[in-house]
């Protein structure tokens, strides 16, 4: 179709929402003529050199940027294109403050409240980890090293870190949920980064991290590290925008 893989159909189609607008049970994919009028323009605009998520944003009505409403719907596709719109549209940093992390506080209010939104909340978090990582990511060897503590399993702050940091050419590691203690010091000594920035919303998990073990200037940041006492070395960010000028400021 329009010279367009199969396998390119299906990654336009999970990533950015560009599948086709009404489907049917099987395995066929059926097109209508705007969706195939906006594939020809990604070609266009790909073929142009514009990023496949900056192409796919510009091709999202600004009316059709409710993250809210398809999470409403549990539309993970459409959730990931306007993820992934606004990213291209007004930075990660104004996404994240502005849109997404006061969407994902009122739903974790509602949540504890009401108990119902339990599965808005999970699909909600995985799709904009996926927004974050498809947004675009720095090449080259990692200046900055990121974790979570040791059983922390909220990794969404470490992934919007690292594409707030590719923003700005700034290559990180991210190793994720859950980093053990040993791993951790281990990965600091391979890879050598500037800095080490470690997230915990727990204070379990944060006294669990070998802070002056890793040998290089650390950066923590969660609520978790409330009232932990910090060794020399070891800066806390309260903010994304926060982290972001720490870790420039030391690379």
């Amino acid at each position: 179709m329009l010279g367009i893989s199969p396998t390119t159909l299906r990654t336009w189609d999970r990533r950015y929402g560009l599948g086709p607008s009404t489907r049917q049970e099987g395995k066929h994919r059926r097109y209508n003529d705007d969706d195939l009028a906006r594939l020809k323009r990604m070609l266009e605009l790909t073929g142009s050199g514009v990023s496949p998520a900056s192409a796919a944003a510009s091709l999202a009505p600004s009316g059709d940027l409710d993250f809210g409403a398809a999470a409403d719907r549990l539309d993970a596709a459409q959730m990931r294109r306007v993820a992934v719109g606004l990213i291209a549209r007004h930075g990660v940093v104004h996404t994240w403050d502005a849109v997404l992390m006061p969407f994902l506080i009122e739903l974790g209010e509602r949540v504890s409240l009401t108990a119902a939104g339990v599965d808005v909340e999970h699909v909600a978090s995985g799709t904009i980890s996926d927004a974050m990582r498809v947004s675009g990511a720095a090449v080259g060897t990692p200046a900055v090293l990121l974790a979570c503590a040791p059983d922390e399993q909220h990794s969404l702050p470490l992934d919007v870190l690292a594409a707030a940091l590719a923003e700005k050419d700034c290559v990180s590691r991210n190793l994720g949920a859950r980093v053990p203690a040993a791993a951790l010091v281990s990965a600091a000594a391979r890879l050598e980064p500037r800095v080490v920035f470690v997230w915990a919303h727990d204070r379990v998990y944060a006294e669990q991290v070998p802070l002056a073990e890793l040998g290089v200037p650390v950066l923590v940041g969660g609520q978790g590290w409330d009232d932990v006492p910090l060794p020399d070395g070891v800066t806390r960010a309260r903010t994304l925008t926060d982290a972001i000028e720490t870790i420039l400021n030391r690379i």
